[in-house]
């Protein structure tokens, strides 16, 4: 029966990813709007837009994979996304087009995100489970 609370395990910590990616997306898209109408910022926020939107997309991609190793992939792809994500914000902030404040509370999700990945696909790695 252990078999089945893995599986509910996993299963929930695959809902938390996708749950933190969603929310973090909706304020990726909210920080790109305003960049673009307040700041009339179109460069650095399109990337942005594109890396930040990109995460949970192949965190959503991940549950169709093909294989184990394909699920791996998917998550791999979100962790070099978040990565980038990471820098974008980080120029924003250095730019002065967001304050340390709003790079902060943004750049805090971003890191959990990238943490929540990281020790995702380590474990996937070292057991041979996708979740």
């Amino acid at each position: 029966r252990s078999r089945g609370l893995g599986d509910v395990y996993k299963r929930q910590k695959e809902n938390l990813m996708k749950e933190k990616s969603t929310r973090f997306a909706i304020r990726i898209i909210n920080l790109y709007k305003y960049l673009r109408d307040c700041k009339k910022e179109t460069i650095l926020s399109k990337q942005l837009l594109r890396s930040g939107t990109s995460i949970g997309a192949n965190i959503r991609e991940a549950v169709y994979a093909e294989s184990h190793l394909d699920f791996i992939h998917k998550y791999s792809i979100s962790l070099k996304e978040c990565s980038e994500t990471e820098y974008w914000l980080y120029l924003l902030q250095q730019t002065e087009y967001i304050s340390d404040e709003e790079y902060e509370s943004i750049n805090t999700d971003c890191l959990e995100i990238l943490k929540l990945l990281t020790a995702t696909i380590v474990k996937l790695k070292n057991n041979g489970n996708a979740p």
